[in-house]
């Protein structure tokens, strides 16, 4: 393993918080990333030039460099010199590709501010818009690197003006998704202004890059530049206009030292007293206040056990800390601290507020944790819930070739769930099928490859399956759901969540372990909730659906609660339609009758009482299947439209939008997930090629009446079950 020079370098000048820059870099699939972060680690010392461009060092997975794609967020310290002083930039290299936005979604944790990467021929595409999104919601500060700029000048054949017009028009786009996305305190703040030297403009593979105000410095325009390529002498470029100086400078001028940063970003992120003790530390991102720090990613290595790492907000991270993890609730004990230097990890003594830490020995901690130092966990609350654009939609079912291998395979997948939580796995009880859950067909190959070089197990997978959610349409009718012995009823009904409700809940503002009283005034005053229904929340799972008590004076209730919400969260795991996960239900409970003496009203009583009651509610209120639906945006000449409007109608595509764009014509369309898996080749074929496509999750829609009945039936076939429509009487005596 490889000592880096600069680490001790770096870890002196890391407690120094004014000379600490948190950054990443962020873009659509194959806008050149990591190959930007190349030259980024070539001057700091890290790469050789000779690599630096095709060695993608932040792509240290084998996939990755095989793919030539990004699948895992990449953390790495770099040492940097501006105006004669030195910085430390935490840098963290981001998938593109939409499959992998969850580790986007954790990054930006860890971020101040991000360096949007934008292909110069492509323009502003639909995951750039996705991440800038993301950023402005966590508070980070984008700003605009023009790659792939020899594209316009060998592909394209564009003179200087027609270059700086190029460049206006994706100022003006990347402007205005600032002016769309951000908080109107930052709106005018963060666009950015090309004079000012926010905007850098290169070619991340010849190693060139510049800034306006170094162009000017340097006394060179585009005329030299075009010259240079045209005498096939770019290696002059990289010399005289090295890219990782024009981003560096930029980063270290334009993104605020954490301290700055944690002054706007702590109140966004963070529900507690900002008046405390621990506000304060973290407002103040004091080195010598409590011990904080946001994990933000989970990597399980094989000889150290699970690595977390995250920023550490207040405080100062030492090895042999006690510390607590509110979200697990429990403590732990920091066995070793580090930093990441790509693949490796570096062993030093401690990590300061304001910087990225990698701790061993927090074996609870998942992604979005909160530690804090043990003697503070009872005046701490947790971090914002992390909040994942995508969902995971796609499933395969996986199994072993030989049986035997079944407990290495189950520990094995377990394992990549806790370093990916966009990755859900089932395990389906009644059918013994194992089912893995993924946000998209690469997500789910990229998995089973992990999976293999893991363990070398052999495995046999079915092919990928949309997985619907079950809701309802109209309010329930209650029913009484008996105990099978006959001693406890209860009586519940269902109705559907409104549209604000879900919302709140998938921005996270609303959710399970939330203070009752501040999630009560957020439904009312959002969501329109009546106020003893919003008092009266017991629960809220994973698939925004709400357990509501309206009962009163009713006799062992408070003892058999926490059962009846582990009857509620197992009902919902899968519905009566075709046992697929129910989604945006509001669940009811009315009264109770329950039997004095405990040993008659255990789990096995007061659980199938409560999922026989939800069931036959939920069949009485219009009951639908939800199906996922993808936003695509292709990019395609006019003469090709009709192609892809051919193959779009095809697949029940609905066309939001058609626009002309200079040469290229942009189609904003509805695309429902089963019929997107063999599209891309479509599109190929019928356009020759022509179309740039992409596409992300959009929302839950219900599926078309006509179809619906066909659907339900032809999912219970494939599982197993009874091939016709349940009924009420399934459930419950009428």
């Amino acid at each position: 393993m490889p000592r880096y020079k600069q680490v001790e370098e770096i870890a002196k000048i890391m407690r120094n918080v004014e000379q600490v820059r948190n950054i990443g870099t962020l873009a659509h699939v194959d806008h050149g990333k990591t190959t930007t972060s190349d030259s980024l680690l070539m001057g700091a010392g890290i790469l050789s030039p000779k690599v630096a461009g095709q060695a993608l060092a932040l792509d240290y997975v084998e996939i990755e460099q095989l793919r030539q794609m990004t699948v895992k967020a990449a953390n790495v310290s770099l040492y940097h010199e501006w105006e004669g002083k030195p910085y430390v930039i935490n840098l963290v290299d981001t998938p593109g590709h939409v499959d992998f936005t969850g580790h986007v979604t954790r990054s930006l944790r860890m971020m101040d501010g991000g360096i949007v990467v934008v292909d110069a021929v492509e323009g502003v595409m639909t995951q750039t818009e996705t991440v800038v999104r993301q950023a402005l919601q966590e508070y980070v500060r984008p700003l605009l690197y023009i790659n792939k700029v020899d594209r316009l000048i060998k592909e394209l054949r564009l003179g200087p003006r027609e270059i700086q017009q190029r460049f206006v028009e994706i100022v003006k786009e990347f402007n205005g998704l600032i002016e769309l996305y951000a908080d109107k305190e930052f709106r005018d703040k963060w666009k950015v202004d090309i004079a000012k030297g926010q905007v850098a403009f290169g070619s991340a593979l010849h190693k060139w890059g510049l800034t306006v105000p170094i162009a000017v410095e340097k006394g060179v325009k585009f005329d030299y530049i075009i010259d240079a390529y045209a005498h096939d002498d770019v290696e002059t470029l990289a010399k005289e206009f090295p890219l990782y100086v024009a981003l560096l400078d930029m980063v270290v001028e334009h993104i605020p030292n954490p301290r700055e940063a944690q002054k706007y970003r702590v109140p966004r992120l963070w529900r507690g007293d900002l008046n405390s003790e621990i506000g304060k530390a973290m407002l103040e991102c004091d080195p010598d206040g409590p011990t904080v720090v946001a994990v933000s990613k989970i990597t399980v290595d094989p000889h150290a056990g699970q690595v977390a790492t995250g920023r550490v907000f207040s405080g100062t991270v030492v090895e042999g800390e006690e510390v607590y993890l509110l979200n697990a609730r429990d403590s732990g004990k920091i066995l070793q601290v580090g930093l990441y230097m790509g693949p490796y990890r570096e062993k030093i003594d401690q990590v300061s507020a304001g910087n990225i830490v990698a701790m061993l020995g927090l074996d609870k901690a998942r992604a979005g944790e909160t530690v804090v130092d043990i003697k503070y966990k009872d005046q701490m609350v947790p971090f914002e819930h992390l909040v994942y654009v995508a969902e995971p939609v796609v499933t395969i079912a996986i199994e072993p070739k030989r049986s035997s291998d079944l407990p290495k395979l189950v520990d094995a997948l377990r394992k990549l769930a806790i370093e990916d939580p966009t990755l859900k796995v089932y395990i389906n009880q009644e059918t013994g099928e194992y089912l893995i859950s993924g946000v998209g067909t690469l997500h789910l190959e990229i998995v089973l490859w992990d999976l293999k070089q893991r363990t070398g197990l052999e495995v046999v997978t079915s092919p990928p399956i949309v997985r619907y959610r079950e809701t309802v349409r109209d309010k329930g009718e209650v029913f009484e759901g008996k105990s099978p012995n006959k001693h406890n009823k209860l009586y519940l009904y269902v109705e559907p969540l409104n549209e604000e409700t879900i919302k709140l809940m998938q921005e996270g503002k609303v959710y399970a372990d939330q203070d009752w009283r501040e999630r009560a005034n957020i439904l009312r005053e959002y969501a329109g909730w009546d106020t003893d229904e919003a008092r009266n929340i017991w629960d809220i799972d994973e698939n925004f659906n709400i357990f509501v008590n309206k009962t009163s004076g009713v006799q062992y209730l408070r003892e058999v609660r926490d059962t009846i919400v582990q009857g509620f969260r197992w009902t919902m795991e899968a519905g009566p339609l075709a046992q697929e996960p129910v989604r945006g239900v509001k669940v009811v409970l009315v009264d109770a009758v329950l039997h004095e003496d405990p040993a008659h009203r255990g789990p096995a009583q007061i659980m199938p009482a409560t999922k026989n009651s939800i069931m036959a509610s939920i069949l009485s209120a219009k009951p639908t299947l939800l199906e996922p639906i993808l936003k695509v945006d292709v990019k395609v000449p006019p003469a090709h439209l009709s192609g892809v409007l051919t193959v779009l109608n095809r697949h029940r595509g609905k066309i939001i939008l058609m626009e002309e764009k200079g040469l290229i014509m942009r189609v904003l369309a509805e695309l429902p997930v089963s019929e997107s898996f063999n599209i891309a080749d479509e599109l190929r074929e019928a356009t020759q090629g022509r179309a740039f496509f992409a596409y992300e999750f959009l929302k839950w829609a219900p599926v078309p009446a006509a179809q619906l009945e066909q659907l339900v039936l032809s999912i219970r076939e494939r599982k197993g079950l009874p091939k016709k429509l349940p009924r009420i009487e399934d459930f419950v005596s009428l």
